[in-house]
């Protein structure tokens, strides 16, 4: 009878067995014995670097985020209580601000800790998060005051006063992150008897949050990049796991009146979450506009921050595990796999370095060290969720992921017991691993994590002591280690036939043409509908696209729902306007879902 070994130690089980009874490898003739042996090799040393790092980074990147933390962290000088500063760096560029997103990713990950036992020390430095959270939340800024579109602000100085600077505004994924994070301390309050504290503190705070989500998701936002202003993946998915928590803190301490209207638009965003999907070739638009190819870190960061331990692999909420997101996740990493020189002659099988996005080019347009932890972070979610359920399923969606790792895979689902679960699992652990070294391999040798690693040779660059880097490390390793956060209620949710806005409904539409082009020029999209305005294009009504899979040029726009659109390509060299020829393309979007468009230049 064959033996279950658990999908951590099975790579130590194999090679060891290997290496025991096979010690004189050269005397055999079998090329299969010899690889399986090297490969034991290879990923026993990565492993064990690995393991090392995760070691020593830990503690190093644990007090990074401290550090960061006003008033007593020593890199938050001027920042106010539980004031987090994105960075030090006040030059090239200046983060010396707290962003509410970076912020609540942050305490969400402490408050884990916390609620977890990991480390009971954090109690009055989240407590002094609340206060400032709840002080920021009250100060009127260029979006608005706090019952009239504030919430949305981004960032604030570190004294808890307004940025009045030109910015990307609104950005709608703060209330969601801040909310969650909160809720989940709400609900480790609860458990622990404390919920008056609950009641009369903290839920005035979540409220305003989770008021000001239900009313504006469906409205644009500037993405968790603040770079592009529609819909966002990251913003929507974050949204709607906020208000699925917030619907079920409401119940709890009975103010069960508002979890009606959270639960009704929870649906809404659980159903136009799903158009975000492009079916080929199988990735997440990460936003609707924006001009890009749509793959995009932010779909990473999503499925690690909806990961739901309890809700298995659901392609429905993005879980990690769920063959949209393996397939996702597939595109992603390729997309960078040819345009940094740190990756030249990785296999394709193996970890690169990895971006927010291949047509980035902020502050030279590197890696991100919070990137490749995301995918690693995944990775690991996904071998915990097998683990747990003895099994792993691929389908024709997920099969060109695990394809990387075994060529005779077929889909269907593999038991635990099974060689094929063994040789899977072994080679994802790996792979994820291989995502962490790549980050080690780039990391100082006093531990400091900066925002980027360049493209060319991974030295580290933009602002140093990101915050976020730090954070991102700690949650990945927790992963690798098989820790989870408590769940959210991802479980078996129902998507509804039909998304309900108050506005027109609109949907993404994908612009693929396949035109050979010069150096220099740009392939632009125009078309008769004005949201796909952009004033940087010719003629004005107009977008640019993305040249990321040359000759294939593309971007992702929204579009009002069941109209008809007519649209041409042109070509603008350095000011000269090639048009496409006559006559115009013509289509009808669809009521509901993704449509991908694929032309031939005429």
């Amino acid at each position: 009878m064959a033996s279950y070994v658990p999908y951590g130690n099975y790579k130590d089980s194999v090679c060891s067995f290997l290496q025991t009874f096979f010690p004189q490898v050269i005397m055999w003739r079998s090329l299969r014995l010899v690889s399986a042996l090297g490969l034991c090799a290879s990923t026993l040393s990565q492993s064990s670097t690995v393991d090392s790092y995760t070691s020593t980074e830990s503690p190093i990147a644990k007090a990074g985020v401290l550090a960061n933390i006003g008033p007593h962290g020593a890199k938050s000088s001027g920042a106010y209580p539980g004031v987090v500063i994105a960075s030090p760096s006040t030059t090239d560029p200046d983060y010396l601000y707290t962003w509410v997103r970076d912020s609540s990713l942050v305490f969400k990950m402490l408050i884990d800790q916390y609620t977890s036992g990991q480390d009971t020390t954090l109690r009055a430095l989240i407590d002094d998060f609340i206060a400032a959270e709840a002080n920021i939340q009250q100060v009127t800024n260029p979006s608005g005051t706090v019952s009239t579109g504030g919430l949305g602000e981004p960032k604030f100085n570190i004294n808890e006063t307004a940025f009045t600077g030109a910015w990307g505004r609104p950005q709608r994924d703060g209330p969601a992150l801040r909310s969650t994070a909160m809720i989940t301390y709400a609900n480790w309050l609860i458990a622990n008897k404390n919920e008056t504290y609950v009641s009369d503190s903290l839920w005035p705070i979540i409220k305003l949050d989770l008021d000001y989500i239900m009313n504006n998701w469906n409205e644009t936002t500037f993405d968790l990049w603040e770079e592009v202003n529609s819909s966002s993946f990251f913003t929507s998915a974050v949204q709607h796991r906020a208000l699925r928590q917030g619907s079920a803190l409401a119940t709890a301490i009975g103010q069960s009146s508002v979890a009606i209207g959270y639960n009704t638009q929870a649906d809404n965003i659980l159903c136009f979450l799903q158009s975000y999907w492009n079916p080929s070739p199988g990735f997440m638009t990460a936003n609707t506009g924006g001009g890009r190819s749509g793959r995009d870190a932010n779909t990473v960061l999503t499925s690690i921050h909806v990961f739901d331990v309890e809700a298995g692999c659901n392609g429905v909420t993005f879980q990690p595990c769920s063959d949209i997101a393996l397939s996702n996740l597939k595109v992603y990493v390729d997309s960078f796999r040819e345009i940094y020189g740190i990756n030249t002659g990785i296999r394709a099988d193996q970890a690169v370095a990895t971006g927010r996005y291949p047509e980035d080019v902020y502050q030279g347009g590197n890696p991100w060290y919070l990137a490749s932890f995301a995918v690693a972070e995944q990775l690991y979610d996904a071998l915990i969720v097998w683990s747990n359920e003895g099994s792993l399923t691929v389908t024709d969606v997920s099969f060109p992921f695990f394809q990387q790792f075994d060529t005779s895979i077929t889909p269907g689902t593999y038991q635990s017991s099974t060689p094929t679960y063994s040789t899977l699992t072994t080679a994802i652990k790996n792979f994820a691993d291989g995502f962490v070294a790549m980050a080690a391999k780039y990391t100082p040798s006093n531990g400091e994590l900066a925002e980027q690693y360049t493209r060319s040779d991974g030295t580290p660059t933009s602002a140093l002591d990101l915050t976020w880097s730090y954070a991102s490390a700690l949650t990945a390793f927790n992963a690798r280690a098989g820790k989870t956060s408590a769940s959210w209620g991802a479980a078996g949710l129902p998507v509804s036939p039909a998304c309900s806005t108050s506005k027109a409904l609109t949907v993404p539409v994908v612009f693929n043409v396949n035109v050979t082009t010069v150096l220099g020029r740009e392939l632009i999209d125009a078309a008769n509908v004005t949201n796909l305005f952009n004033s940087t294009a010719s003629p004005p009504n107009a977008i640019l696209m993305s040249s990321a899979d040359y000759p294939i040029w593309s971007t992702a726009v929204t579009l009002p729902a069941n109209t008809q659109i007519q649209y041409k390509y042109i070509i603008v060299d350095n000011g000269d306007v090639t048009w496409e020829a006559d006559p115009n393309n013509v289509f009808t979007t669809s009521m509901s879902g993704i449509t991908t468009l694929n032309d031939v230049w005429r």
